[in-house]
């Protein structure tokens, strides 16, 4: 089941929306801007497929992640990225509710839901404490480290093997294989299809091994509600427990780690914006929805059209494939006051428009509120002990057009006395 590398394609002049070298190069927000004034409804072709529409206002956005009865989600109609999902050898396992349209996608929905409600996920909170205390611990004392692995990588991963009820030490693996699962256009992440297709083998293995010891010794843990829940009095098939096993390593890692590392950056660049988190940490959730919006660490989700329809005096057809630039809506003109403007205490205001950083409509993020209180508390330990930390250095960016993400950042502070 390896996934597709992105064909660039030159559109004589025209932006390539597919193109992963486009948000390496950090030109994707200019580009996002003309759209939104002159083409919001935007015709993208493809070297090596259909073509797609590509949305990019924050309002049609929403509309449409709120009817998927007209826009699917569904795998046997495309899934949800811009390569179908259905056309892929051996694809078999990525039947993930992410995947699914109503009813079937609620059903598999309320699978996991206990194991994100607030009383347990604020339960958490002392944990997470704790560990994020240990992390800037180990920083080198020597005032310089390597922000994502001593950081920004490592502690969603922590969390993510409690949520698992695995060993931390199990932790590396699963961070190397959710590099795997979204790094199809980094070479460095995709070494080869054959070191791809070995560590989707890896998973799947350690997965079922998970399975079977939760059967047998359940506990309270994610796989284990995965291995006894039964949705309309069936048990999940077990190639859908293993698209679900993958959403859950890639979805419970690649947000936060990148909105971690994103917010820090964005810190570093707008020393004002820092002062006032020193000055106020009571505005750290604030600056919490701020970082998801101004990161939108996911860069886009697809649908496609289950009808003939309409947006923007475009004639949409019937199997059309229609991407939603997340980074795009999160810079909407029409919903913020200078939105390309980084700024902590926009959301003080209970009126300010809700980020996209975490979907909308029934794929809403379920890990939405565990991520905000790893980031929250993240930020509030780093600015109290390293009030100075900022980034020291050029960072290197992930190669993706799916995930906005940093996998180097060198970063410089004073060391605790």
């Amino acid at each position: 089941m390896l996934r597709p590398k992105a064909q660039a394609i030159d559109l004589g002049g025209k932006p390539d929306l597919k193109d992963p070298d486009l948000y390496m190069r950090e030109e994707h927000h200019e580009v996002f801007r003309k759209l939104r004034a002159e083409d919001p409804v935007y015709w993208n072709p493809e070297a090596d497929s259909s073509g797609f529409w590509a949305v990019t206002r924050y309002d049609d956005i929403e509309a449409i992640s709120k009817n998927p009865k007209l826009f699917s989600s569904a795998k046997n109609n495309g899934g949800h990225r811009i390569f179908n999902e259905n056309d892929i050898d051996g694809n078999d396992t990525d039947a993930s509710m992410i995947s699914m349209d109503p009813p079937e996608h609620a059903g598999y929905r309320r699978m996991v839901t206990p194991g994100f409600v607030p009383r347990r996920i604020s339960n958490m909170e002392e944990r997470i404490r704790a560990r994020v205390t240990r992390l800037l611990d180990d920083l080198p004392k020597t005032g310089e480290a390597e922000f994502i692995s001593a950081v920004a990588a490592a502690l969603p991963i922590e969390v993510l093997a409690e949520l698992f009820g695995v060993p931390e030490s199990d932790g590396p693996k699963l961070f190397e294989w959710s590099n795997a699962t979204v790094g199809e256009d980094d070479p460095e992440l995709r070494v080869s299809d054959e070191y791809m297709q070995q560590c989707i083998v890896e998973m799947a293995g350690y997965a079922a091994g998970l399975w079977q010891q939760r059967l047998e010794q359940p506990g309270e843990d994610l796989i284990s509600m995965l291995a006894h829940s039964k949705v309309g009095g069936e048990a999940m098939t077990f190639p859908t427990y293993i698209g679900t096993f993958i959403l859950l390593v890639v979805a419970g890692n690649e947000t936060t780690r990148n909105s971690i590392s994103g917010g820090l950056l964005a810190l570093s660049e707008n020393p004002e914006e820092r002062r006032k988190l020193l000055d106020d940490p009571s505005l750290i959730p604030s600056a919490v929805q701020e970082i998801v919006r101004w990161v939108s660490p996911v860069l886009h989700m697809r649908r496609t059209a289950t009808e003939d329809t309409e947006l923007h005096g475009q004639k949409i057809k019937k199997g059309d494939k229609i991407v939603m630039w997340y980074a795009s809506a999160n810079r909407d003109e029409e919903k913020w006051d200078d939105p390309y403007r980084f700024d902590v205490t926009r959301y003080v205001s209970p009126e300010t428009a809700t980020q996209l950083g975490f979907g909308a409509g029934q794929h809403f993020c379920l890990g939405s509120r565990l991520a905000e209180l790893q980031l929250r508390i993240l930020f509030e330990e780093l600015l109290t002990r390293f009030p100075d930390i900022h980034v020291s250095g050029p960072i290197r960016r992930l190669r993706s057009n799916f995930i906005y993400g940093i996998k180097e950042m060198p970063v410089r502070y004073t060391p605790e006395a």
